[in-house]
């Protein structure tokens, strides 16, 4: 495992001095900053796509999520969904939290939010389901104390450090505290079911590896989608609302996945899994 491990981080140095030659990153921007299109939203208690006291909504450009609608949060524990499936990439917001807890949210919820990958799809979520089964970037505010923000928290999964199967459900990164209402940016990068890394604003500050379904902490789903042990390869992506306030200005992903056959036209340097038969090719012009 480390032999490997010491091989796949020696590739991505070599990419990573690649990229100062060659292509420039081709983020995708997730949220257009105009509406929840390609977004789909399930909260607790409720079918897909209802959007009860629309919570996620756009205001000023931001993807936010908003409770005033709410006169007890009741637990209804939300996610907003990219609509798609990944297994190789990078993916960062920008996110801040605002304003006052929702009435009755929990106490541990209060400036809490997360990026949800590898995670189930929307619709087989069950209807009283409250979180995917998913590995959570947990995102925390500052309270003028030490608390981390980009921990992780495994709803319906578990991970390993240091080849160790961890159980817990929450670790804390090493990030520094991010008090009050400063934007502050979230990366992970997933790598299929080898290694994934947590960033705040460009640090690195929490690795681990082979995510995996098993353990607790996710309730109303349903059992028969959650076989203990199986490796998660791909999954979804989302955000969470938890029952605190929190606006997104930016929601993009880079792809580490596609063509790396250097004679094709949308060849990228960077790409660190091959999937050729995405290949595009010039044609050649007749004679």
């Amino acid at each position: 495992m480390k032999a490997s491990l010491t091989g796949l981080l020696i590739l991505l140095g070599i990419v990573a001095f690649g990229q100062k030659k060659a292509d420039k990153e081709e983020w995708k921007q997730l949220f257009n900053g105009k509406n929840l299109d390609g977004w789909d939203v399930k909260i607790r208690g409720y079918a897909l796509n209802e959007n009860f006291g629309n919570t996620f909504r756009v205001e000023n450009g931001s993807m936010v999520v908003r409770y005033d609608a709410y006169d007890d949060f009741k637990q209804q524990y939300g996610h907003i969904f990219y609509k798609g499936d990944f297994s190789y990439y990078r993916v960062a917001v920008e996110y801040r939290f605002v304003g006052e807890q929702a009435p009755k949210g929990e106490g541990w919820a209060w400036r809490n939010s997360g990026i949800m990958v590898h995670g189930q799809p929307a619709e087989t979520m069950g209807l009283k389901q409250d979180f995917p089964a998913s590995i959570e970037v947990q995102l925390l505010g500052g309270n003028d104390k030490k608390r981390t923000t980009c921990n992780l928290c495994t709803p319906g999964t578990n991970v390993v450090i240091d080849g160790k199967l961890i159980t817990q459900h929450c670790i804390n990164s090493t990030s520094q505290t991010y008090n009050g209402d400063q934007w502050v940016r979230a990366e992970v990068l997933v790598l299929g079911d080898s290694l994934i890394q947590h960033f705040a604003n460009g640090e690195k500050v929490l690795e681990y590896n082979k995510p995996q379904l098993g353990g607790g902490n996710v309730s109303g789903h349903d059992p028969a989608l959650l076989v203990n042990g199986k490796l998660l390869e791909h999954g979804s992506i989302s955000l969470q609302s938890e029952s605190h306030p929190v606006e997104f200005r930016k929601v993009e992903l880079l792809e580490l996945k596609g063509c790396m056959d250097p004679k094709a036209k949308n060849y990228k340097s960077y790409f660190v899994k091959s999937d050729n038969s995405t290949c595009e090719y010039k044609r050649k012009r007749r004679k």
